[in-house]
Parts: C-alpha cells; structure tokens; sequence
C-alpha cells in the first residue's frame, strides 16, 4: 500500500495546482491503477466502468471520455517522474536500453497511426500486411529480484511517407498532417533524452534491423562514450583486422596512415575458421546458469568506423554473431544482455494483451496517444512495484521449467493494495468504495 503512495504521489506533483488540475491528477493515477488491475482490458469504457465499480468514482461518461482524449496531460514530466523512480537503473555501472518496433493490429479505417505495415511473424493463414499501428519502443533491461525485465521508456508512432504525402486521414493530428520521421531518427531522439535525464553512459541493445550506421551515426558515433551498441551481426558483413602498431625502428610507409588491418572475410567465413578455438563460458541466459561455447575477436567494420568486439557463439551446427563497440563488454556479459533483448518481446506481449493495448479502438490521434501511454506507464509502474518489493513474489501458476514470478503475479498484489479499505488514506478519492465479497470473489477468479 505505501508502495503504491510513493510511487504515485510523485506522479501527482507533475499537474498544476489548479482545482481542473487536482482534479485530474486524481483521475490520472486511478486510471492507471484500473489498467494495472486485472479484471478486463483496458479500453476506455472498461477503464470507466473499473473507477466507478470498484474505486467509487462517480464521473460522467462524456468527461472521462474527454479526459482520455485530451491533449494537456503532461506526459513528458510524467515520464521523467516516473524514469526517476526506477530504483537501481543501472547494470554493470551502464544503462541497458532496448530498442525494437511492434505493430498492434486495428480495426477502425480511421484509427490514428494506422497504414499496412509488414508483420514478419505472420502465419501462413494471416495477411502479411494488416491494418495496425506501428510502433518504435525502447525499454530498460533489469533485473527485477531474480530475473530479467523490460520496463517500457517511450515510444513514438511510425508511419510511411506515402501515407503522408498522400494527406490520409490516419495522419492528421489536430487537423495537421503530420511530419514524416524515419525509425532511425525516431529511435535516436528518444535514446537522447534518455541520456539527458540520466547522464549516463547507455548500452543499445537491440537486433540487427537497428544495429548498424543508420542509428549510429544519428547517436554521433557514441557521443564520446555515451552510447554503445549491442546487436546481432549480418553474416554477409565484412570484418577487418586492426591496424598493426608500428614497433620502434620501423620505418613508416609512404601515404596516409591505414585505417583497416588486414580483410578476414565474412562474419560466417569467420565463423568456421574460428570455431576450433572456442572456448566454453559459464553465462546466466534465459534464466539458468548456462555452459556456452564461443569465440571472441577485436576487428572494425567500415560501417560503423570504429573497432568492435565480436562473439561467435556456437550451438551444434548453428552459431550467432553478436558485436559490440564497447570493448569492456566481457564476453559473458555481451551474451548475457543480448540473451535479455528477448524480454522487450515479452513486454510487447504484456502491454497489448496483458494490458490490453491492442483491444483499444480509439481513433482520435490524442486519444490514440494517451491510451498508449497510460498502457506503458501501467507496466512500468508493475515492474517497479514489483522491484520495490521486500521480498520475491510467488508464481501463483507454476510452469515447468519456469520458477521466477510473472508479470500476472505483480498486478494481483497490486490489485490486493489498491483495493484494501484503508488505500484511500494514502491516496484519498473522491467517494468511499463499497469493498465487499463480490469484489474479492472477482480477484480470486482473475488472479
């Protein structure tokens, strides 16, 4: 319960003073609590049905709807609130931020953000090209207690430049058409107010979509140590030797210094020539301690300009390889975060079914923007309220092979919190809520 007032009222403190203030600071943290708690998803009539039925709101159907659809919720302080409440950011003295897009599909034509974009993990029954929204997310990779978690940052809407230059109605933001922005740049504008709010050094982690010059370069080639990339490396790319240091009496040839050593082929030419001298690491992946065998080497890629470490790892007959630029990485360490990358997937997954993002038909472009920022929030503020905890939480459903606690797990405890008679004393409403058997039977059933 104190958990939930410390981590709310600071939330409260990013609106004005002002009674029209007050009054939504009080709307906005209780909507946050009714997505978090998990009875329904959370569209915006759910929403209002879960303030009114078990937080004891009595706010019209009209001013809620328009509170949803506002365009004056301070969504940037209250990010930057919330960024400051993350306790422990850090791991291993740097930020592991994760970078990746999803598309959450849609029905309305006239939803905000919507075009036809490619789903890569369509089956074979499904379109190709749904109707959805797209996109571009970044996250912090933690441990929360004893296992990996992806808290959500921000995110940014993409959508294609013909749909753009062609007016469509699903690219009008208050009448406005708005201005095209590349993924890349998306993304890099993002990892820099990251950056600014924390002023510490960040490690990219994300795969190799992104992992190449295209966002490098927007980052001003590491900003002098700010930022660092980790990703998967294209085995069609070519990797070159350093320069070899020139000994003492030697003489310096004629022209300009060489910038790459010698060509030693393609990451898979690499691969089969390196794989008799792989060595076996212990590394904590998926949530075991792992032996996996693999081979490391300092080159440069002409792309990025600028030397990097490369980790073949080897499975059988398969392998991956995985580069960094910042060379302290152990190998170890390089394996181990790029293994966590795979939670930003898991908290797609909470953020659109879990939450219920993607069950959401609002249109309007505010209204698009709000919901999916209350859906982010609603997920960072699980997983910080879940590293707050004193102690783990139970698996409530206990899968084989599986023995950390679940996203699910988090939201029933804080359900429990919110919904005990004496909350409203930390965190007053506006009218008391009848608490009776009916509610506690509800969680019982959706826990």
């Amino acid at each position: 319960m104190f958990i939930l007032r410390d981590l709310l009222t600071p939330l409260q403190h990013d609106f004005s003073t002002t009674r029209q203030g007050k009054k939504r600071s009080v709307w906005f943290i209780y909507t946050l609590l009714a997505m978090v708690v998990p009875f329904t998803s959370s569209i915006t009539t759910n929403l209002l049905r879960s303030l009114q039925t078990l937080f004891g709101f009595n706010i019209p159907q009209q001013r809620f709807y328009s509170f949803m659809a506002t365009t004056t919720l301070p969504w940037k302080r209250l990010w930057r609130t919330m960024w400051s409440l993350i306790p422990s950011p850090l791991t291993d003295d740097r930020l592991l931020v994760v970078l990746d897009d999803f598309i959450n599909p849609k029905t309305g034509r006239k939803v905000f953000g919507c075009g036809h974009f490619h789903d890569h993990a369509s089956k074979d029954n499904q379109t190709s090209y749904p109707w959805s929204q797209c996109v571009v997310a970044i996250g912090l990779l933690k441990k929360v207690k004893s296992r990996w978690a992806c808290l959500p940052l921000n995110f940014s809407f993409y959508m294609m430049k013909k749909d753009i230059e062609a007016k469509k109605v699903n690219a009008k933001r208050l009448g406005e058409i708005v201005t095209f922005k590349t993924k890349m740049s998306q993304a890099a504008t993002m990892l820099m107010a990251v950056y600014d709010h924390f002023r510490l050094p960040v490690l990219v982690v994300t795969d190799s979509w992104f992992g190449n010059d295209g966002l490098w370069s927007r980052l001003d080639r590491g900003k002098g140590g700010a930022f660092h990339l980790l990703s998967r490396l294209r085995i069609n790319i070519t990797l070159y030797d350093l320069v070899p240091e020139m000994t003492e009496g030697t003489k310096s040839p004629r022209g300009r210094p060489k910038k790459y050593g010698q060509r030693l082929g393609s990451a898979d030419d690499c691969a089969t020539a390196y794989k008799e001298k792989a060595q076996t690491y212990s590394v904590f992946l998926y949530g075991k301690q792992r032996e996996v065998l693999a081979y490391t080497q300092v080159t440069i890629l002409k792309t990025l300009k600028c030397p990097i470490r490369v980790v073949w790892v080897y499975r059988q007959s398969r392998y991956v390889a995985l580069f960094t630029t910042d060379l302290g990485l152990s190998v170890e360490q390089i394996i181990e975060f790029y293994g966590a990358r795979w939670k930003i997937e898991a908290g797609f997954k909470e953020i659109k079914q879990e939450i219920g993002s993607a069950k959401s038909q609002t249109r309007n472009a505010d209204a698009v923007n709000n919901h999916l920022n209350f859906c982010m929030m609603a997920t960072t503020l699980t997983w910080v309220y879940a590293d707050r905890l004193q102690t783990e939480p139970d698996r409530r459903h206990k899968i084989r092979g599986r023995a950390s606690f679940a996203f699910s797990d988090v939201r029933r405890i804080i359900a429990e919190a919110a919904l005990d008679p004496n909350f409203q004393s930390v965190c007053p409403r506006p009218t008391q809520t009848v608490q009776n058997s009916f509610i506690k039977t509800l969680l019982r059933m959706v826990a």
